[in-house]
């Protein structure tokens, strides 16, 4: 559960320890914003994919589905600082789909929490096996990360870029070859 007045009562120490005062007329609301912004940032801690991939539909196709170009925006947990991009999830259905705004809804679980790009990849993918039974999943995520191009490194448009493949995409390297035909098919 998100306790907002340890939110608060951080975020004034933090405005302290940078030498500012918290009373100051720009800073006294402060502390409020943020807990309510951390509150949304941060909503995935309290939800469950399962949610999401619970309501299935049956299917006889047994060809791969791709749902590309989910845009996230996430947390690295590292440095506290935002990172963004895009997720491409495909799955070769076992006789059942699922709606594809779920697909979507089951990358906001996790990428609503403090996380590590590597991490999120692996998380989607384990749940959508884990709650889909599918034959196979694969999920490519490409994202920029502030923590390396505002501070650190300072290198803006660096991208990188994380896959997590389950089932028959880790065995059958043609339809991993699919997979990344169908990505770059653009309209």
């Amino acid at each position: 559960m998100i306790d907002q007045e340890k939110i608060k009562e951080g975020v004034r120490l933090l405005l302290e320890g940078i030498g500012e005062d918290p009373s100051r007329e720009g800073l006294i609301e402060t502390p409020d914003r943020i807990a309510r912004m951390y509150t949304e940032l941060f909503s995935g801690m309290e939800e469950a994919p399962s949610t999401h991939l619970s309501k299935m539909f049956h299917t006889d196709n047994t060809e791969m589905v791709l749902e590309k170009d989910i845009t996230f925006y996430s947390t690295c947990e590292h440095h506290m600082l935002p990172f963004f991009g895009k997720v491409h999830i495909a799955y070769v259905p076992d006789g059942k789909v699922v709606g594809l705004s779920k697909l979507a809804r089951t990358v906001e679980v996790y990428a609503r929490r403090l996380q590590l790009q590597e991490q999120l990849t692996d998380q989607i993918a384990d749940a959508l096996m884990t709650c889909m039974q599918p034959r196979g999943v694969m999920v490519l995520s490409e994202a920029e990360h502030l923590c390396m191009t505002m501070r650190g490194i300072k290198k803006p448009g660096s991208r990188t870029v994380s896959m997590a493949r389950r089932g028959v995409f880790k065995t059958d390297p043609a339809l991993e070859d699919r997979f990344f035909r169908m990505l770059e098919k653009r309209d």
